[in-house]
């Protein structure tokens, strides 16, 4: 399988491969845009998923493609990518997707992709090929998103908490839940923004290893109108057993602390997108959830549930890079 001489069925295999990673982090990330809303009851679970579904659709309407292009040309030199690392990356990203959500942890499909890339990048072409600019830039997101989605929650909180000091309890749950829809609409385009985008750059990238995009690398529409699709239809398989984690084992959620939750994590995720950064969805609505939880009191977080949830972000690049190296060197053998 050179790249020279890759065939039509193999380059479609490989897309195909791309495209079931897509539709793996879209099952597996649809906690991240539905969890709260489901555990405060606002909507019931069938139409949750949806909801977001169509919003992770629609994403493609609202952000321009900067993070697939860091996907695609940021992480490790084009130069160095040809099938064998992508489709090394792949097995990578989606065997530690597959592994921890069988887990029920909330890990990040799209630190488990870049450490997919990075771990075939490092197996063909050796330290020189990773782009350390990008590289370093996407792993302070893995601090940054949700440190960001917690102190905004944190505001949030304070803010909405003071402006309705005077209110009814029920009147207060009556209102948002109208407005959680709302800021579940946003976190779901969010996501769909952000991490539709790492399959788009996956694919492009593939494409302009093969010379089929010319000298200048950019992202074709139908790839961005497959990978938006693919998406979108993982988020409709759901993620129940990660929905039940980030839903209510974390903290226990009302809807006005839903709605703190998600916008903060919505904040986060449309920065990101606009800067080009690939960041995680998990992490960032995790880091909120964490922060609306500990405004009411430290004790409301279930810390040692958080631990191991923190240990799976830790764990997630060098493992999935680490599968990938493996796979890169027995596809060679199998060449």
């Amino acid at each position: 399988m050179d790249a020279a001489i890759l065939s039509l069925p193999a380059l479609a295999f490989i897309i195909g491969v791309a495209l079931v990673f897509d539709f793996i982090n879209g099952m597996h990330d649809a906690a991240n845009s539905i969890a709260t809303v489901v555990s405060t009851r606002v909507l019931p679970p069938k139409v949750a998923v949806a909801w977001a579904a169509f919003f992770n659709f629609i994403a493609i309407l609202f952000f321009g493609l900067h993070v697939a292009k860091t996907i695609g040309t940021g992480i490790v030199n084009p130069a160095v990518i040809d099938p064998h690392v992508i489709l090394a990356a792949l097995i990578g990203a989606i065997g530690w997707n597959v592994f921890t959500w069988w887990l029920g942890f909330p890990s990040s499909s799209s630190h488990a992709l870049i450490g997919g890339i990075a771990g075939a990048g490092l197996a063909k072409a050796g330290i020189d090929s990773i782009v350390a600019a990008g590289f370093i830039k996407t792993s302070v997101a893995i601090v940054a998103s949700p440190l960001t989605g917690y102190l905004l929650a944190v505001l949030l909180m304070i803010v909405v908490s003071w402006v309705l000091r005077g209110a009814a309890p029920y009147v207060v749950d009556r209102r948002f839940r109208h407005l959680q829809l709302v800021s579940a609409s946003l976190y779901s385009l969010g996501h769909g923004g952000n991490d539709a985008q790492k399959t788009m750059g996956i694919i492009a990238v593939l494409l302009f290893s093969q010379g089929l995009l010319g000298d200048d690398f950019y992202v074709p529409l139908w790839v961005a109108i497959v990978s938006q699709i693919a998406m979108a239809l993982g988020t409709l398989m759901g993620g129940w057993r990660i929905v039940r984690t980030m839903g209510s084992r974390i903290t226990d959620l009302k809807p006005f602390q839903g709605f703190c939750a998600e916008t903060a994590g919505a904040a986060t995720l449309f920065g990101a997108t606009w800067m080009g950064i690939p960041v995680s969805t998990t992490h960032t609505i995790t880091g909120a959830i964490v922060g609306v939880g500990s405004v009411r009191k430290t004790s409301a977080v279930r810390w040692g549930l958080a631990g191991n949830i923190l240990w799976a972000w830790i764990f997630t690049i060098p493992a999935a890079g680490l599968v990938a190296f493996v796979s890169h060197w027995m596809l060679g053998v199998f060449r």
